[in-house]
């Protein structure tokens, strides 16, 4: 008996203060801005026909609404509102101070409902800023020191470089607060947009700053014709890889010409311009200098650009293979028509072969056959003729011609065979000769 009225009991006790204490469901905090707002809302339905209730902040309490009734105190007259259907607190221009624990209670004929939750108030972060670097940086020989400051609430702090975050390394060390960043030596890769973000639950702010590591110069090259004519404009270009861009001079033949600039420009070029041309490049904030390799230049008569430049008159390799092209086409093209010519029987066909006699054309002229002389002389110191050999002959025709002073005729000397020999019995101071007519 006594054992059930003492588990009579906890059961009412039990019943009591659930009737009494029913929770209300809230998120953990809240987080606010001075100056800003922030609603209190439930993460459950609250009550139905509620009848009295109450937000309280610590003791005092910020409003009340019964029977329908909205009574707020004065303090938070303008700063604070109630959602009479969802029961969410509205509180406006927060303040520092409004920073702590919140509580609603509600009472209907169900019995009592309370929920607690917290506000946090932070400050905007402004004025944030990058600051460190005071003489420019040099590859090798600086160390960069960053540091990161702004103003508010800070909770967290972020650094990135070029929009990727910036990790610690052996040259990269961050302070134990994070408000600081020490790079070292420096070199050129390290050159880029430095970013630090400073940031709270209610606000942040994003700083940059550009770093540029100077180095150089190096990699100094001369770029330009080797071999050019006479009467040409030759351009020599230098160049070099450097921060900040390079200083440049130039030496000719070991004789500084007066030029300082990268290009070194000759308007018409003569034999005197033949020979070793230096180009210095010098930076005038690391204070380097460092000689690119001598270049030659060759000036001779008839002479044309190499590397493809503009020799000032000579034809370069697309003009060439142009020309090439047109003449090949040209070609081309004489033969298509001779072709086309022929195949059209606009030409005739050119015959290689004996030409036919034209039955019908005129009988052509008989051309004389031709005679053949050969001639021997002998002279006499008379000099009274001359007189044809081998007179007996059938086939020989002969003519007796007279030379000398008494050009007498004489009689025809005797056959001598075949003419292999001169015939001894000829009288001295004669010329003969014997015409041969081919039957």
């Amino acid at each position: 008996m006594m054992l059930s009225c003492a588990l009579y009991g906890i059961i009412l006790i039990l019943c009591i203060g659930q009737c009494i204490g029913q929770e209300l469901i809230f998120p953990d905090s809240f987080n606010g801005a001075v100056g800003g707002s922030v609603e209190f809302a439930l993460d459950s339905p609250p009550p139905t026909n509620s009848v009295d209730v109450y937000w309280n902040f610590g003791v005092p309490f910020i409003l009340t609404f019964k029977d329908g009734v909205l009574s707020i105190q004065p303090a938070y007259r303008d700063r604070a509102t109630l959602d009479t259907t969802t029961l969410a607190l509205k509180l406006m221009n927060l303040r520092f101070n409004d920073t702590g624990t919140y509580k609603l209670s509600v009472t209907n004929k169900e019995g009592i409902y309370n929920g607690l939750t917290s506000l946090v108030v932070y400050e905007n972060v402004s004025d944030t800023k990058l600051t460190g670097l005071i003489e420019p940086l040099i590859e090798t020989k600086s160390i960069a020191n960053i540091k990161c400051d702004g103003n508010g609430n800070i909770t967290s702090m972020k650094w990135m470089k070029d929009n990727n975050p910036l990790n610690p390394s052996d040259r990269v060390i961050f302070s134990s607060d994070n408000k600081s960043v020490s790079i070292g030596p420096v070199i050129r890769s390290d050159s880029g947009e430095y970013q630090c973000t400073l940031a709270n639950p209610v606000s942040s702010e994003t700083a940059k700053l550009n770093v540029i590591i100077n180095y150089g110069p190096d990699n100094v090259l001369i770029d330009g014709l080797r071999e050019v004519g006479l009467g040409q404009k030759v351009s020599l270009s230098c160049s070099a890889t450097s921060v900040p861009s390079a200083s440049f001079t130039w030496k000719f033949n070991g004789t500084v010409t007066g030029v300082n600039t990268e290009t070194f420009t000759i308007e018409k070029t003569d034999i005197t311009h033949s020979g070793e041309y230096l180009c210095t490049a010098w930076n005038n904030v690391t204070n380097q200098k460092n000689d690119s390799q001598s270049h030659s230049l060759v000036v001779k008569e008839g002479g044309g650009g190499d590397n493809g430049g503009d020799g000032g008159g000579g034809l370069t390799t697309g003009a060439i293979v142009g020309i090439v092209i047109g003449v090949l086409i040209a070609v081309a093209g004489i033969c298509g028509l001779i072709v086309y010519l022929t195949k059209t029987k606009k030409i005739p066909k050119v015959s290689l072969g004996k030409r036919k006699p034209n039955k019908e054309a005129p009988p052509r002229r008989q051309e004389h056959e031709l005679n053949y002389a050969e001639i021997s002389h002998d002279k006499k110191s008379g000099g009274d003729g001359v007189i044809p050999g081998n007179m007996n002959e059938s086939r020989t025709e002969y003519a007796q011609i007279m030379h000398g002073a008494s050009a007498k005729p004489q009689a025809p000397p005797q056959p001598y065979g075949n003419q292999e020999s001169k015939p001894s019995s000829l009288p001295e101071g004669v010329t003969y000769a014997q015409v041969m007519k081919r039957s």
